[in-house]
């Protein structure tokens, strides 16, 4: 589990029950995309909650999640503008 510490002290994470987030502070959970099926029973993840692309489709849904992770891990984990 990646964390990311602003200069302001905010921490910022994609979300793992690896450790308890609430011993950093209050905790503000927020969703980054949405993982689901389409018609052809393939999977698709959609990253507009943080402004970002639907990625797939994939055969299952651990390849949608697995390219969820990188993607937010890439992009917006360390984007200084959020």
């Amino acid at each position: 589990m990646q964390l990311v510490i602003t200069p302001d002290g905010l921490v910022r994470c994609v979300y793992d029950e690896a450790i308890d987030l609430s011993q950093l502070g209050a905790v503000d959970i927020r969703r980054g995309s949405h993982v689901e099926p389409n018609a052809a029973g393939q999977w698709t993840a959609d990253l507009s909650p943080v402004e970002g692309p639907v990625l797939g489709p994939f055969p299952t849904r651990r390849l949608a999640l697995e390219a969820e992770i990188a993607w937010l891990g890439e992009h917006w984990l360390t984007a200084t503008n959020r």
